[in-house]
């Protein structure tokens, strides 16, 4: 991309008289220094510009037109709404921020938390009362050291029992007591006598500034006389691609000849590091096309293609396992750059995925900050805004992006995490991590036991990384 920033440099140029505005008898027009920042930007790199008129380059015939527009719109968040091509079904992922230091603090990992990750559900036999059910502890948060676990059942926060009106406030607070309960089936099959009983105990948990590792576990197994590495990455999270060289480096001395890689949970990241995974994963494939990102019209000659690599940047060379085969875990939290990953190593490698389907999101996002190029050097001292806006679309070597519905999983390979049955993250009898090994040893007695254990099912509401939705992406370094 040697002519993106000169290009970047050109259309700015060609904007640059909007800047200020002036009638016909001399007088300056003011515009919100926001709005024209988020105008141009959008304008220059949205990636479905060619689908909003209002973005269009002869949108406007004169200086004060395009003022008079800008100053329609009294929210800056309104503008950017505005502009986005079908929110609910094909830019769902487009924001704009008011606090860019946060936004790069969360794209380093750093952001504030208690370190309880959990899913909502309405609570068994209402309609109204809600659960929350513990699907992960980060470590060293202060879930972790008050003894959370995954699995944990709460149904009040404060002694307020939650229901589908009180839990985004409850939850949101900086400080909390979750009420403990467990699950009752009464004895019976049926499901209309389930409840939840209280158990009468608490934790109280506070959010801190946190940074976390993406690499969440690492295991190596030894399944019917081959070893079998396993690998929990909960973020693609740029800078982390040293230590994630060293866990491969580990897999690699083991002679690990299997890799089950759970995604469950990892909402994206860095399309650099996604592609040094890769590499990591393979090794036999270098210098071919991981993935190509496909940027607007304004950007045609400037699609990228993505190349496997046998180097970091720091010039370590890549430890890599030469594998044929990947076993991926999946649920509807895993997206964008987990996407990228899986459909990138489609045309290469045999790929199982198990679990359910991804969340569907193909495409690339950067940061735009209001600065003469949009990038951070530069930016207007008077506001911390900055846009996240799509930019690119993610498509593996045979042009093959990323269905909104998400990718599927491979035949037969198809579960729920049930939250009855969540299991210890790692462990062996782990109901996921399970069925990959059961595989490996081509044990379908226990895959076929593993997958059709009865559970449960409860209706999911939220989960929390809807909390904290920018958390993750598909983003351009």
């Amino acid at each position: 991309m040697k002519n993106l920033k000169a290009l970047f440099l050109i259309l700015i140029v060609s904007f640059s008289t909007i800047s200020c505005f002036q009638d016909n008898d001399d007088n300056l027009i003011t515009a919100s220094e926001i709005n024209d920042f988020i105008w141009k930007g959008m304008n220059v790199f949205y990636l479905y510009k060619a689908e909003i008129p209002n973005l269009a380059d002869d949108r406007f015939s004169s200086n004060a037109e395009y003022a008079d527009y800008l100053n329609s719109y009294s929210n800056p968040f309104d503008l950017f709404e505005s502009l986005i091509h079908e929110r609910q079904t094909v830019d769902r992922f487009s924001w704009i921020v008011d606090d860019y230091i946060a936004l790069e603090q969360q794209f380093q990992g750093t952001s504030t938390v208690n370190g309880m990750e959990f899913t909502l559900f309405y609570a068994p036999n209402s309609t109204t009362e809600v659960i929350g059910v513990v699907r992960l502890v980060l470590p060293n948060s202060s879930a972790d050291s008050n003894g959370v676990e995954r699995g944990d059942i709460f149904y009040g926060i404060d002694g307020t029992i939650l229901n589908e009106n009180n839990f985004s406030q409850l939850l949101n607070q900086e400080s909390y007591t979750i009420n403990i309960g467990v699950f009752d089936d009464n004895g019976t099959p049926e499901t209309n006598d389930d409840s939840i009983v209280p158990t009468g105990e608490t934790i109280s948990l506070t959010k801190t500034v946190y940074t976390e590792n993406p690499i969440y576990q690492t295991q190596i197994f030894n399944v019917g006389g081959e070893n079998v590495g396993y690998l929990m990455y909960n973020g693609f999270t740029a800078g982390s691609e040293n230590a994630l060289n060293t866990v491969f480096g580990d897999f690699k001395s083991n002679n690990v000849q299997h890799l089950v890689l759970d995604l469950r949970y990892n909402p994206g990241g860095s399309v650099t590091t996604t592609t040094y995974l890769a590499s990591m994963i393979t090794g036999q494939f270098s210098g071919e096309v991981f993935e190509k990102l496909i940027f607007n019209e304004n950007f045609q000659s400037e699609n990228t293609d993505y190349l496997f690599e046998t180097q970091l940047q720091n010039g370590n060379a890549i430890n890599s396992l030469n594998l044929s085969k990947l076993y991926v875990l999946t649920t509807g939290r895993s997206a964008s750059a987990s996407e990228g990953l899986i459909n990138g190593l489609i045309p290469y490698i045999e790929v199982i995925q198990i679990g359910t389907n991804t969340t569907g999101k193909t495409q690339a996002s950067r940061t735009l900050y209001d600065s003469p190029n949009f990038e951070k050097q530069g930016a207007n001292p008077s506001h911390t805004y900055a846009m996240q806006p799509l930019v690119a679309n993610g498509v593996n070597k045979n042009d093959e992006s990323v269905p909104s519905t998400g990718l599927v999983p491979s035949f037969g390979f198809e579960y729920e995490e049930r939250p009855g049955n969540y299991g210890v993250l790692g462990d062996l009898n782990e109901p996921m991590l399970a069925l990959a090994l059961a595989d490996i040893e081509s044990s379908t007695g226990k895959f076929e036991i593993i997958k059709f254990k009865a559970e449960r099912s409860l209706k999911i509401l939220k989960d929390s990384n809807e909390f904290n939705p920018h958390e993750g992406g598909l983003i351009i370094d």
